[in-house]
Order: structure tokens, then sequence, then C-alpha cells
């Protein structure tokens, strides 16, 4: 055959026809393997146990397509089965032995160490011995001059006093004064009541000593029994962490006994993992543990705890688990906790009215009453912040100012500037629109006095004669302001509420010198 035919009959050789069937399977099984990879967050850095497994469930349900091969098929897959469990055994032995080399390569320098210490603490007894046996020398020569002090005393003692002799601090004169020896009596028993007071604090009985010295040495007992399980703990939990079993770990930590590991040094130790590609977020798994047995533990989680499990919860996009833990756990809120919950509403609208609703929860509890209101308002629970209010009876009335400062809402400013359930107003119409002006809030004070000319002369008349706190020069000020922002018509009706007024004079037009038309 020449080289032209070779090549004619290359060119006449066709692919394989594959049958629709088998185009529907691969093309079905690549989208599976697309899928999947994209769900558990397979990348190209490197593949993941979940990678295996996407690709074992493709090879299986490709055996079970071609039946023609599916015995060599089988024993292909059962191959590289065992060959990939081999490199995890092999992986887990390397991680293993690589960290008993280290335990051993340090041994000969903890070695060196301990026989350093060894000698330094022989010095520092030999030291210790040699001023043990001077101190009891000195003690020795102490005792024998005591005891012929205590000989010398009690010769004075059986010696009869002699009555001539001049008592030690008095003159002659007044030694025979009678009001002279009273007074020194009294100040000898005063001096010996000190005496005795001082010799029951700074002394105590053999006996109470020997009970005290047993105390202490069975307080060390159990201290020293505390710390071995403590160490033992510690151990165990190591062991966990370092296989990365972070789930058993964290459900390790926060069932230890005394809550030894349930403490800012665990959760550190948790945070610092950060995030593992297809896993849940270890500091995650040790929140979800450690909330979840606080009921059950009755003990209340401390603040830092609780912020940072808060936290690390909306970092996560988990306000399920949030909400769950500050609607039914045994949590310690804080200022910072509410306000981080407002915050991420704020930034995510769709969960806006739940943050709300949770950061009051945490605000009620901390005692902020005036956050706690802001919330509700926000929320649209005029009537429910009403309520509140009233409740508590403690707003001051900068404290409403500066809620409707920051909530601005009109039906709110109404029922605080208005009789509301037989309670008298809170605020004045007039001051917060005075207010909103003074401040830069010009649309906010706008919809009030819109609000206000709505509902016509007889409102205004009520609402200005039932003002506790707004003078008629703040009426007369909120006229002029009505003039230059259009509102004519209420101004009118303001001034000739005013003129009705006993002791008020006409209000000029420019609106200049207002407090010089005030008579009294």
């Amino acid at each position: 055959m020449s080289v032209q035919d070779s090549a004619i009959s290359k060119h006449l050789i066709l692919p394989p026809i594959i049958s629709n069937y088998d185009k529907e399977f691969l093309e079905r099984m690549q989208r599976y393997i697309i899928i999947e990879t994209e769900k558990v967050g397979c990348t190209d850095e490197g593949p993941a146990d979940e990678y295996f497994i996407i690709y074992r469930n493709v090879f299986d349900k490709i055996i079970e397509h071609v039946t023609a091969y599916k015995t060599i098929l089988t024993s292909i897959k059962q191959e590289y089965d065992s060959f990939i469990e081999t490199i995890k055994r092999g992986q887990r032995n390397a991680f293993y032995l690589h960290g008993k080399l280290k335990v051993l390569a340090a041994e000969p320098t903890t070695l060196v160490y301990h026989r350093k210490r060894v000698d330094q603490l022989e010095a520092k007894i030999r030291a210790i011995e040699a001023n043990s046996s001077k101190i009891q020398k000195q003690l020795k020569k102490l005792r024998q001059v005591r005891g012929k002090n205590l000989v010398r005393e009690t010769e004075q003692l059986i010696t009869i006093p002699n009555p001539s002799r001049p008592i030690p601090g008095m003159t002659l004169a007044e030694s025979v004064n009678l009001d002279s020896l009273n007074e020194y009596l009294t100040r000898l028993e005063e001096k010996y009541e000190e005496i005795r007071q001082q010799s029951m604090v700074k002394y105590i009985p053999q006996m109470k000593k020997n009970d005290l010295d047993e105390e202490k040495i069975r307080a060390l007992q159990r201290r020293d029994t505390a710390e071995a399980l403590n160490n033992k703990l510690r151990f165990r939990f190591n062991e966990l962490f370092v296989n990365g079993d972070y789930e058993s770990a964290a459900i390790f930590a926060v069932n230890s006994p005394r809550g030894i590991l349930r403490n800012m040094g665990t959760m550190k130790k948790f945070k610092a993992v950060g995030k593992i590609k297809g896993k849940t977020l270890p500091l995650l798994l040790f929140f979800e543990a450690l909330f979840s047995t606080s009921r059950a533990a009755k003990k209340s989680i401390n603040a830092q705890l609780t912020l940072e499990g808060i936290t690390c919860g909306l970092s996560e996009k988990r306000l399920d688990l949030v909400i769950h833990w500050v609607t039914r756990q045994r949590l310690t809120f804080s200022e910072k906790a509410g306000d981080i919950i407002c915050q991420y509403g704020e930034q995510n609208p769709y969960s806006r009215s739940k943050c709300l609703a949770l950061a009051q929860i945490i605000y009620n509890e901390c005692g902020l009453h005036k956050k706690a209101v802001l919330c509700l308002c926000k929320q649209g629970q005029i009537y429910g912040a009403l309520e509140y209010i009233l409740q508590f009876k403690n707003f001051s009335y900068d404290d409403l100012m500066d809620i409707i400062t920051t909530c601005p809402q009109v039906e709110l400013i109404n029922c605080l500037t208005h009789e509301w359930q037989g309670k008298p107003p809170s605020l004045s119409f007039c001051l917060v629109v005075l207010h909103f002006f003074s401040i830069g809030m010009k649309k906010a004070g706008i919809n009030l006095l819109e609000e206000l000319h709505e509902n016509g002369k007889e409102a205004t008349e009520k609402l200005m004669t039932t003002d506790p706190f707004c003078s008629l020069e703040g009426w007369q000020e909120l006229a002029v302001v009505c003039i230059q922002n259009g509102f004519c018509k209420l101004s009118n009706d303001i001034i000739s509420i005013l003129r009705s007024q006993e002791g008020v004079s006409e209000i000029p037009p420019d609106g200049e010198n207002i407090m010089e038309h005030v008579f009294w």
C-alpha cells in the first residue's frame, strides 16, 4: 500500500457513534459533578474529601450504566479506593510521627534544663539549711535570755509593793489628788482594753493555729487535685483538637468539670483555626455547644463570651442561631451586643425587624430604656413605645427629645405632645418644632406644621392652651417660623389665639423683636 493510500485510509476512519442514551447519561453525569462541587465549595486549590466522594458516586453510576465492563471497572474502583485509603492512612501516620519527632527532638534540651534546675535547687537547699542553722542558734540564745527575764519579772511580782513609792507618771501632788487618780485610772483601763483587743486580733490560740494549718493542707490538696484534673482534660481536649475533630473538641470543652475549659482561652483557640473549606466554622461549633448547654449547666455565659458568640453568628449569617441564643439561653447581655445586632439589621434590610426586636430584648435587660424605645419606634410600634415610656416613668424631658430627634415620626410626636390615657403632655409641640428648625431638621419641622395646619384652628387652640412647657413668646416665635415657611393661615391662627390671651399685643409683620411685644 502506498503512502497516498494509507493517508486516504486514515481520513476514512470515523469517530465512534455515541447513542442518544449514552450522550444524555454523560451530560447528566457532567452536570452532577459541576453542581455537587459548587455545593461543597471545592476549588482548584486542593481536593477535599467531598471531592473524592462526588467522583466515587459518578464512577458507581458509570459501572451500573456500562454493564459489559462492570466487573473490570469494579476491580479498578476497588484498587483506587484502596490506594486513596492507604494515602490517607499514611498522611495520618506522618502527622502523628511528625509530632512525636518534635517531642523526641526536644527531650535532650529539656533534660539539660532539668539538670541545670536540679543544681540550682540543690544550691538553694544548702543555703536554706545554712540559714536555718543560724536562725536556730539565735532562737536558742533568745530563749535563754527570755527565761532569765521571766525569772526576774516573777521575783519582782512576788515582792510586796512599797506604798510610799511614787506612782509612775504622776507628781506627788497629783498622787494625793482624788480627781487626778480617777483620771489616771481611766487611762489605765482604756490602755488595758486596747491591749486586750490587740491580743485577740494579733494572736490566736495554739489549737486554732493547728486547725488553720490543717485547713491549709486540705486546700493545697484540693488545688493539686484540680490542677491534675485540669492537665488531664487539656491533654484529652488537645488530642481532639490536633486531629481536627473540632465538633467533638467543642462538646468536650463545654462539658468539662467545673467549666475548666469554658473560657476565653478555649474560644481564642477555636478562633485561631479560621475557616476550613467545605466545613462549618470551628468557632461557630464552639459557641453552638457552649450556648446550648448553658441552660442545663445553670451558669450564665459572661458578657465577653456572649458578645463574641453573637458577633460570630452574625458574621456567618446565622441570625436564626443568634435569635435562639438570645431568647432561650442564659447569657449576659451588654450595650455593645445590642448595637452590633442593630448594625446587622441596617446592613440587611430583610432582617431589620427581627434584629430590632432582638436588640430591644438586650437593651431592656441592660436597663437601656431609651434605646429600647427607639427599637420599638423604628419597628413602627408607636403605641408600644408609649406604653413602655409610661411603664418605667423615668424618662426625662431631654431623653424624650433625644428619642424624637433620632426617630422624628409625626404620630409619635403627636402622642407625646397631647394628652394620652389621661396623662398630661410629655413634650411641647411648639418647642419640638423650634428644636427641629434650630438643628437643621427642617423637613421634620415642616411635616409637623402640615399636620397642625390640616387639623384646623380648634386643634391649634387646644394644643396651645394645654401646653405646660412653652411660654407665649415661644408660640410667637413659631408664628414667625410659619410665615417664613409658607404657612400663613396657621400663623394667623396662632396670632389670633395669642391676641385672645390676656396681656399679649399684636405681633409685627417682620417678626423682629418679638419679646418686646409681651406685656405683663
